[in-house]
């Protein structure tokens, strides 16, 4: 199993380079509007420290914005109002962009002039380290076929879909962590709250990156409330209660954009489409039946299914319940969206594919206390993992 683990990783770091190789040739000018927002931001961060969080037209001084926009031969170029990404407040005081501070801030971290390609560099190299950490924990042939395969397709996912938009990279790497925290969660972790606490700021944080990634939260909080609901104990209170806390406080940085650019920290600047909720597209949901999107979401459904009925450890059984919530809300949210783009599931999908990949790598040998697989559990499995 060695060699073939050997063989594996050198097709993963092939897959890598050849990424890196793509990647080393993007340019920040490719006519995307949402990526001047990005790099505006990263822009007025790097000008301006923390205060950059201020996206008001107000300190577009420097003629940046104007610069970025006559380089994609945007036609109100030197019309900031009309610039793409941004609102009026409600008061009508100013106008601010609408994307939360995440993606800007990571592509502060680099040079004016060469942030995406280090951005997308550095998120490759990590999304390869977690497909190689959970390809070398695999014991059995079954978990590392499972291993093999998604690896290698989360690191191809890095170029398509990811290139779609800056703010999926570092997405796909919080995608990538909270998984990981997540099986630990459930599979052989006795500090218990310390997982929850860190899922919940992983969860918090994600929505820097994409407003949309708020929903990735939603299963955990259905999973985590109805636990306590149901068994009312200490122990599922105190989950809970961590979970909601860290969730807040990953949140910190949406609310303190929110504080300075629409004077309420509970209330974003999107707007519009953006926020609309209404009942089933018929061409929402055609259009992800044509996607690539859909394959994974029938892979996601299957592997969440399959990893319930042939759990070899206790604890896996609720994980999947946790996964198949997230799923399910998940995909009714972005089903009732009026909007369709080719990497709308894809933080969900990955999240989930994350975490039923590294449950089952990390599971070893039948669940302790249990005679049969199919056989009655314990109430406490919903809130307790035997060690």
């Amino acid at each position: 199993m060695r060699v073939v683990k050997v063989v594996l990783s050198l097709l993963f770091l092939a897959i890598l380079a050849s990424n890196i190789r793509l990647v080393s040739h993007w340019s920040e000018s490719r006519g995307v509007y949402d990526d001047i927002c990005y790099l505006r931001q990263a822009h007025l961060f790097q000008r301006f420290g923390w205060h950059g969080l201020d996206t008001s037209l107000a300190r577009e001084t420097d003629g940046y914005l104007a610069g970025k926009l006559r380089s994609i031969d945007f036609p109100n170029w030197n019309e900031p109002t009309r610039a793409p990404c941004h609102t009026q407040t409600a008061d009508g005081s100013k106008w601010v962009m609408t994307p939360p501070p995440g993606t800007g801030f990571v592509l502060a971290l680099f040079p004016e002039g060469f942030q995406v390609v280090p951005l997308h560099v550095v998120a490759n190299l990590i999304v390869a380290g977690f497909a190689l950490y959970g390809l070398w924990r695999a014991r059995e042939a079954v978990s590392l076929t499972l291993a093999a395969v998604f690896g290698a397709l989360s690191i191809i996912f890095m170029i398509n879909p990811t290139k779609a938009s800056y703010s999926m990279a570092p997405t796909m790497v919080v995608c990538a962590l909270a998984g990981l925290f997540t099986a630990r969660l459930f599979v052989g972790e006795s500090r218990r709250l310390l997982m929850v606490a860190a899922v919940g700021i992983l969860l918090g944080l994600s929505a820097s990156f994409r407003i949309a990634n708020v929903v990735l939260s939603a299963g955990y909080f259905l999973f985590f409330g109805l636990s306590f609901l149901i068994w009312r104990t200490r122990e599922t209170f105190a989950q809970g209660l961590t979970l909601g806390i860290a969730f807040l406080v990953g949140l910190l940085p949406v609310f303190a954009a929110n504080l300075v650019n629409s004077g309420n920290p509970l209330v974003s600047a999107y707007g519009g489409q953006d926020t609309a909720a209404r009942s089933l597209d018929t061409a929402v949901l055609l259009a992800y039946l044509r996607d690539t999107q859909f394959l994974l979401i029938v892979v996601a459904c299957v592997g969440t299914a399959l990893l319930w009925r042939f759990a070899s450890h206790a604890s896996v059984r609720p994980l999947t319940l946790l996964v198949a919530a997230n799923l399910a809300l998940n995909l009714a949210f972005f089903a009732t969206h009026p909007i369709f783009t080719q990497y709308y599931v894809i933080p969900v999908l990955m999240l989930s594919l994350w975490t039923l990949l590294f449950a089952a790598v990390l599971t070893r040998g039948p669940a302790r206390g249990l005679a049969k697989a199919d056989g009655p559990r314990p109430p406490e499995m919903l809130s307790r993992i035997p060690h």
